[in-house]
């Protein structure tokens, strides 16, 4: 606290600051330097105020040895100044008695006839003060449920009678009868106990969060796997981080690992490593540890004892050392807390616990699923699938192993590049001895050839400067072995990749910005002299290629054909740049000499690959029909003469040119025998990845989402695995936000919480936009969940962070919007006017036209609503702002996607006034606004917003202005109309009101 408050004023306005804040040694540490300066003033008040909160932050903060002491401070003043004290703050003092007997239990160095002396003194000051004693029962029971003796008397003492004000919520009565019957062994009716709190309609500051962690097992056992997977992903973001609940994030960790979601499990141990040093509370570390053991275990079992695992800071652990520190001093909590109460309950739960065997072999929890192989992965290193077809097992010795990783490689077979992995471990091993074998040839030749495998690997993933570096060194290695060919051909290579390195290395992430918008000026094409630089960087690579063919003697036939398959992909990639229709006909003079050399030489792959080449030529200049027919026809090549694996890819061709033509159930067709197809080759290869992305589109296309959903993820996670790590984060970015559109919420949060956990992320690596993107959708998911709170705080951040985007104000201007409209919607007018007049500035800049003229409309709606008549003045400066954008509007020629901006801000006018009870005005704007839409017609669209309009204008004028007559007037013409023109639907509004106002009458 930079100054300590001067006034008591002041002190209260840092109590409820500091109340805002949430639970943790921040909220504590202020907490603790308020009471000093309330020490500070002569008045009592301002100390009690300030030890409740105190107490609050020692309770809610696990920290229950510090909770009894400021409590016995708060108890002392409250005997020798009762007058202090007003019935609220008298009330407050007596339930945190309960408070107290929680701490003190949560201690095993306490006696327990400390215990029981605690709660007599509680019993004794309840019937002092004349107040019921379920409370005090309550508590008594919590002790003998802790101490594992005489639980069913206590419980009977304690459920059989009736709640008092001082009595815990429902909710969590709810959750200690409904933990009653598990622990006797009745799942059944413990989840019908539970069953008000688990649908939401009892809750508190802990539930339903604390019910649904115990509750996770039972609907297993119960065969509820989808609420129960509903319900962790729900619950564990209710209770994740939070000291105070550490044994319910333990026990989301024990779901993980008894439903064959280790891997998730780890990932959430390292999202809470923070509960290993702030846990203060013994009996919540104890059930903390227990989850945190039998998640290790299992991992452990499964033969991942290697893995890194988050646990107690000071050192690094592995998931085997975790779990021996975790089970030694989990052993001892157990251990202590027996000894106190002078039961085995503890070290008994505990064992049942680590006994529990797995429940379920998988239950797919989040729309990202992990194995455990994928945990200790390396940002941007590729990771091995599972194998969809098996490789021949490499027991040859180097020298065959080399031989056949050549002779496939020159075929362009996709098993090469096993061959090269697994040479690549081989040469790379310390005790290696190159071979003296002329077929092998020398190290420098073999080390050459694994260069160009990974410069090959690192282009597949756009890291274009990296690939040409590698290109080159390689060209080098070859030139010391004496192989001109290869080294001409690894040049050609390198020319390729440095004309494929983007002028600016930020320009593709900058065309994709959070709103889904290009950002005008996003980048800096580089032009030069009127031609973009990408353009003129692959003109320039095309001659350089040319020059190099024409330079270099002894190509074999296969190499002379990938020369002129790099020439001919530098043409195509130029057109795909240009759309210049003068850039066809060289590619097509390519693809033609490509061709004849790859038929004379009968070299089907190079074949296969002109034919493609072709048909993406006619595609990219509009000619549709030809690439269609190009597609077919290398589709009968391939299934009559090979080779296999090129069938996927030039299906999923096919089937994009479909997808162009608006035939998505063909599409759909042809993805799906791709992808059966890609199944006998590695997904590298056949870029399997993209199938199921094309498939996701083709889907949306015939209103499968679910599907779609499925396909993104998977297209996503086959990214992630292949490294290209900025694919992966799109189409998970686009799964996201598909969830959310199907409901998902949670779902979207889930998977999103585990992305923005990425060390690569957490680092900053990735492009800043992208992550912004997450951010953005995981905030609306967070809105869309009713989360205000976190949607508010996620947004403010983003709206300050993209504050700095000169190259992209439109963005900032949807956020900064996005972020009002949540501010107001918490009553936060002030704060949304700042944000709001950010968003107009960034507007003015790049503008946003229907979005900014929604939010603001939005924005007085609240405000009025909201504030009535004290609001009017706010809300009609928000409108006027709004008729600001729609004159920019009209005058930049802008047709609004949804209702047209001047019509919906007359409507909007209107209810403004309507909730500020000036009816007149509001009449008259709704007169306005029915101008402004027109006479609906029989195909007009705008039926519903005009009926509408007629109806509000008619509650006007017959309800608040009580002039029925015109009113029933307005509405049986509208009603006439309205039929007349076959819009009967849009009627039963209109007349329920006539009759409403008839029978008024």
């Amino acid at each position: 606290m930079p100054t300590a408050p001067q006034t008591t004023d002041e002190l209260y306005e840092e109590l409820q600051a500091n109340q805002r804040r949430p639970y943790g040694r921040t909220r504590t540490v202020t907490a603790e330097e308020l009471v000093d300066a309330a020490e500070r003033f002569e008045e009592t008040l301002p100390l009690v105020r300030a030890l409740l909160e105190l107490q609050e932050a020692y309770t809610y903060g696990s920290e229950p040895r510090k909770s009894p002491v400021a409590f016995a401070r708060l108890l002392t003043l409250f005997d020798e100044q009762p007058d202090v004290f007003d019935e609220n703050l008298r009330h407050l003092v007596f339930w945190r008695f309960k408070w107290v007997a929680a701490a003190v239990r949560a201690l095993p160095e306490i006696p327990r006839t400390s215990l029981r002396q605690w709660l007599t003194e509680m019993r004794e000051r309840y019937e002092k003060a004349g107040l019921g004693l379920q409370p005090y029962y309550g508590q008594a029971y919590r002790l003998a449920a802790h101490v594992g003796e005489d639980t069913d008397l206590a419980f009977e003492l304690w459920a059989a009678r009736t709640r008092t004000p001082l009595s815990d919520c429902e909710a969590c009565e709810i959750s200690e009868r409904a933990l009653y019957h598990l622990a006797s062994g009745d799942d059944e009716r413990a989840l019908r106990t539970w069953e008000p709190v688990l649908a939401g309609k009892e809750s508190c500051q802990e539930e339903p969060a604390r019910s649904i962690a115990h509750a996770l097992l039972p609907l297993l056992r119960a065969g509820h796997t989808d609420r129960a997977r509903e319900l962790h992903l729900a619950g564990y973001r209710g209770c994740r981080r939070n000291p105070s609940m550490s044994g319910e994030v333990g026990r989301h960790l024990e779901f993980c690992a008894l439903t064959g979601n280790e891997a998730r499990g780890l990932e959430l141990l390292a999202e809470n490593r923070n509960l290993f040093d702030e846990v203060d509370s013994p009996l919540e570390l104890l059930d903390f540890l227990n989850g945190v053991e039998v998640l290790l275990r299992r991992v452990e079992q499964l033969g991942h004892g290697e893995l890194p695992a988050a646990g107690f800071p000071g050192r690094t652990w592995t998931v085997t050392g975790l779990r021996a520190e975790v089970h030694g001093r989990a052993d001892d909590l157990a251990a202590r807390f027996d000894a106190r109460n002078g039961t085995t309950a503890h070290t008994d739960r505990r064992g049942a616990r680590l006994g529990r065997a797995p429940l379920l072999e998988a239950l797919e929890l989040t729309l990202r699923t992990r194995r455990l192989d994928e945990v200790a992965v390396v940002p941007g290193v590729p990771v091995a699938a599972p194998a969809a077809r098996a490789v021949a097992a490499f027991l040859e010795s180097l020298p065959e192993l080399v031989a056949r990783a050549r002779a496939l490689d020159e075929q362009g077979h996709p098993d090469a590049r096993a061959c090269w992995t697994e040479l690549r471990t081989r040469v790379t091993a310390p005790d290696y001895t190159h071979p003296d074998d002329p077929a092998v040839g020398p190290l420098a030749r073999l080390r050459a050839d694994l260069l160009a495998d990974e410069a090959s690997r690192r282009g597949e993933r756009d890291d274009f400067t990296e690939a040409a570096a590698l290109y080159e060194e390689a060209a080098g290695l070859y030139d010391d072995a004496g192989t001109p060919a290869h080294a001409a051909l690894a040049r050609a290579h390198a020319v390729l990749a440095t004309a494929e390195i983007p002028p600016q290395t930020s320009a593709r992430a900058a065309s994709e910005t959070p709103s889904g918008l290009p950002a005008d000026g996003a980048a800096d094409t580089g032009d030069t002299d009127g031609i973009p630089a990408e353009v003129a960087a692959l003109t320039a690579a095309h001659a350089a290629m040319v020059r190099l063919h024409a330079e270099t003697s002894g190509l074999a036939p296969y190499q002379e054909a990938r020369l002129l398959r790099l020439r001919a992909t530098a043409l195509g990639l130029r057109l795909q740049a240009s759309r210049s229709d003068g850039h066809v006909a060289a590619v097509l003079h390519e693809v033609g000499l490509l061709h004849d050399f790859a038929t004379r030489h009968d070299i089907p792959g190079q074949i296969a690959g002109a034919l493609v080449l072709r048909a993406h030529t006619f595609a990219i200049s509009g000619d549709l029909p030809a690439a269609a027919a190009e597609t077919d026809a290398l589709l009968d090549r391939l299934e009559a003469h090979g080779p296999a694996w090129h069938l996927p890819r030039a299906l999923g061709l096919r089937a994009r040119l479909r997808l162009g033509a608006q035939d998505a159930e063909a599409a759909h067709a042809d993805l799906g025998e791709a992808l059966r197809l890609a199944a006998d080759w590695p997904a590298d290869a056949v870029d399997t990845a993209r199938l199921h992305g094309d498939l996701a589109e083709a889907c949306m296309h015939l209103g499968r989402p679910d599907e779609a959903l499925r396909h993104l993820t998977r297209s996503a996670e086959l990214n992630l695995r292949r490294g290209d790590r900025f694919d992966a984060y799109c189409a998970y970015s686009n799964a996201a936000t598909l969830s959310v559109d199907l409901g998902r919420v949670e779902d979207c949060i889930a998977l999103l919480d585990s992305l923005l956990a990425e060390p690569d992320v957490a680092a900053g690596e990735p492009d800043d936009r992208l992550v912004a993107q997450l951010r953005l959708t995981r905030a609306r998911a967070l809105r869309a969940g009713e989360d205000l709170k976190a949607a508010t705080t996620e947004f403010l951040a983003l709206a300050a962070e993209s504050a700095g985007w000169d190259d992209d104000p439109g963005s900032h201007a949807m956020i900064a919007a996005e972020t009002a409209v949540l501010l107001a919607e918490a009553d936060e007018f002030d704060r949304a006017r700042e944000a709001a007049d950010q968003a107009l500035a960034a507007h003015a800049r790049d503008p946003r036209h229907e979005a900014l003229s929604n939010c603001l409309r939005e924005l007085a709606r609240l405000q009025a609503r909201q504030q009535g008549s004290d609001g009017l003045a706010g809300a009609l400066a928000f409108l006027a702002d709004a008729g600001r954008v729609a004159e920019g509007a009209h005058s930049a020629g802008y047709e609004a996607h949804g209702r047209p901006l001047d019509s919906a801000l007359a409507y909007e006018y209107g209810r403004v006034h309507a909730y500020a009870d000036a009816y007149e005005d509001a009449l008259a704007a709704l007169e306005k606004a029915l101008a402004l839409i027109g006479e609906p017609g029989p195909d007009n669209g705008r039926a519903g917003e005009w009926a509408e309009c007629v109806r509000f204008a008619a509650a006007m004028e017959g309800v608040y202005l009580e002039r029925p007559a015109p009113a029933l007037a307005r509405l049986d013409a509208a009603v006439s109309r309205l039929t007349a023109l076959g819009h009967t639907e849009e009627t039963e509004p209109l007349t329920s009101l006539a009759a409403r106002l008839r029978d008024e009458e």
